[in-house]
């Protein structure tokens, strides 16, 4: 442990620029922008190193000959060199600016498509308002640097190593003082640099913790309304926000001390410079004009430090910024298409088995959600599961859709392992009902034809049909072009569900997943939608998630699971049998609750 120290900090210094380093590939792919970007960059910075020259000329001999042209002479000249600094100047900002934006919508492009292929696993752990944030707002920080802090870098860097070249051929003895000076000046900028960028990584994480919150908040507004919990919400909100901007806050006072400490330095350095200088021109040692020329590229050199180090701390902020963007871009997802995926029959049949199953989530490792299950459904067949609370029912559906791997056994489609069969491949042949419908803000018919992109709008209005969606779809201010909001809060629950079944019907797909399909109904659209289910049931593998048993009586078959186990199966009728069932006992529950609560209203 000794010998590590040294190590560690070179280990830093290469860490602090592997983040900015994930973003050539982006910037190269643009060769056009970045040539263009080089060239307005490097003809304006020798634009720049060439007016000392015409200054010294100037005095030295301009004034010293008293001749009038002469003089005109090097001013035209030097408006011509503010004319050609200006265009190389307005083209660097219109390719620099461009190429941070094509950059940074490519990145954006990359890093949500993505997110989109991650596993279950991942969002079971992260919050999406913290990839919202990464998305926009660390994003927003590289942009700025591809788009002008990398260009006023190198700009700089250039005038500097430009204005030290022209002062060491201007006057090696003054150059060798502002040469001794340059590490004084170089070496604290890195050291404060490491301590900017650590600061605002924390701010940044900071600020996307608050970012999370709001998102989670807006979401849920009805909710806090509800229960009126605004200034709950608020309080919360204003203590992440203030978290946020006490981190921003010490990351800017660590800046600004970098950069005032930074130009103290650069600029009495120069000062120096000037006194020796002014020295030897009274000693004769040395003409006005060359001490004027060597001036100039003294303040050039020290600006372009100066403004060096503040562009340093803006570099080291977006290293922050890349880094967590590069944290999204190297997780791995954890279910994927296997290479060479082996095809799955055609025609699909619609055979499910799970043979030996045992699962956990990655977020509870020491608790199975299922284990040992083992079940085969034929074709066609109409199969519910049923069980209390946390037997295991939902984990089926997310283990059929591939969601997650089985920790143990095999779950197979039309005979075939799911994870040797290609994943869309594989998720393409389901159709799901869930319980809690996504919608998403659109139009009706986008929501109806998420299903199938692409569908035509007679297939959609069919499929609404079919769902009994299409009455209450036309009933709407533009009908299937009204816009239902965000997740569809101006549908009702029953809606919601009758345009995820509209979906289902679509998709078309040999098994089809309900589950709790017709939760959210009245008894008059329960039963309209029952009878769409029952037709589009027809000839598909049906497997059904109930907790309400009226709507499963004429399944097949009945599997009963507790514990993440199957402990009974059967037929509504033969289960009803058994006096100490747990299906049993849920029957008698319901139905003679739902007699005594239909007596109750007749009375």
């Amino acid at each position: 442990m000794t010998d590590t120290p040294q190590g560690e900090t070179g280990d830093r210094k290469r860490q602090a620029l592997r983040p900015l380093a994930r973003l050539v590939p982006y910037v190269v792919r643009y060769k056009g922008l970045v040539i263009g970007a080089a060239i307005s960059l490097v003809l304006a910075a020798a634009t720049t190193l060439s007016l000392p020259t015409a200054v010294r000329r100037m005095i030295d001999h301009g004034f010293s000959d008293a001749d009038g042209q002469l003089i005109d002479n090097y001013f035209a000249m030097l408006v011509v060199l503010a004319a050609l600094l200006a265009v190389a100047s307005g083209a660097r900002y219109y390719f620099v600016i461009t190429l941070g934006e094509r950059v940074v919508s490519d990145l954006r492009r990359d890093v949500f498509s993505h997110v989109m292929t991650l596993s279950a696993s991942f969002f079971d752990r992260a919050m999406s308002g913290e990839i919202v944030s990464r998305l926009t707002a660390d994003t927003t920080q590289i942009k700025s640097v591809v788009g002008a802090t990398a260009s006023v870098a190198l700009r700089n860097l250039i005038l500097c190593i430009g204005a030290l070249t022209m002062m060491v051929i201007t006057s090696p003895s003054l150059s060798g003082v502002v040469i001794a000076a340059i590490p004084v000046i170089v070496l604290p900028i890195v050291a404060f640099g490491r301590r900017v960028r650590a600061r605002s990584r924390r701010a940044q994480d900071t600020l996307a913790d608050a970012t999370a919150y709001a998102s989670e908040a807006i979401g849920s507004v009805r909710a806090f309304q509800a229960f009126t919990n605004e200034a709950l919400a608020t309080s919360r909100f204003s203590r992440a926000v203030e978290t946020a901007f006490d981190a921003a806050r010490t990351s800017a006072k660590t800046r600004a001390l970098l950069t005032a400490f930074a130009i103290f330095l650069v600029f009495s350095s120069v000062v120096a410079v000037l006194w020796i200088g002014a020295q030897n021109v009274l000693s004769g040692t040395m003409s006005a004009g060359t001490l004027g020329q060597f001036l100039l590229y003294a303040v050039f050199a020290a600006g372009a430090l100066g403004a060096l180090s503040e562009v340093w701390g803006e570099l080291q902020q977006a290293a922050g910024a890349a880094e967590r963007l590069s944290e999204l871009l190297d997780e791995d997802p954890l279910i994927v298409s296997p290479a060479k995926p082996v095809s799955l029959p055609r025609p699909a049949a619609g055979a499910v088995a799970f043979e030996e199953v045992s699962f956990a989530y990655p977020t509870r490792p020491g608790e199975s959600a299922v284990s040992g299950l083992e079940f085969s459904i034929r074709p066609g067949e109409t199969v519910a599961v049923v069980g209390p609370s946390g037997a295991g029912k939902s984990t089926v559906f997310a283990l059929l859709l591939r969601q997650y791997d089985p920790t143990a056994g095999t779950v197979r489609l039309d005979g075939v392992d799911l994870r040797e069969a290609a994943l869309d491949e594989a998720r393409s042949r389901f159709a799901i009902v869930p319980q809690d419908v996504a919608i998403f803000s659109g139009t009706a018919a986008d929501n109806i034809a998420f299903a199938r992109p692409g569908a035509t709008r007679e297939a959609v209005v069919e499929a609404a049909k079919a769902a009994q969606a299409h009455e209450f779809i036309e009933a709407l201010p533009q009908g299937y072009d009204t816009e239902v909001g965000e997740r569809g809060l101006t549908l009702s629950g029953g809606q919601r569900q009758r345009i995820a079944i509209a979906r289902a019907i679509l998709r078309d797909a040999p098994v089809l997943l309900l589950d709790e399909a017709t939760s959210a109904l009245d008894a008059e659209s329960e039963k309209l939608v029952q009878k769409a289910l029952e037709k589009l049931m027809q000839g598909r593998t049906t497997i059904v998630i109930a907790h309400r048993l009226a709507t499963i009586l004429k399944a097949d078959r009945i599997l009963v699971m507790q514990n993440g186990r199957i402990v009974e199966e059967g037929t509504h009728a033969s289960l009803s049998k058994k006096k100490d069932g747990i299906y049993s006992r849920l029957a008698k529950l319901q139905f003679d609750d739902g007699a005594r609560a239909l007596a109750g209203a007749a009375e």
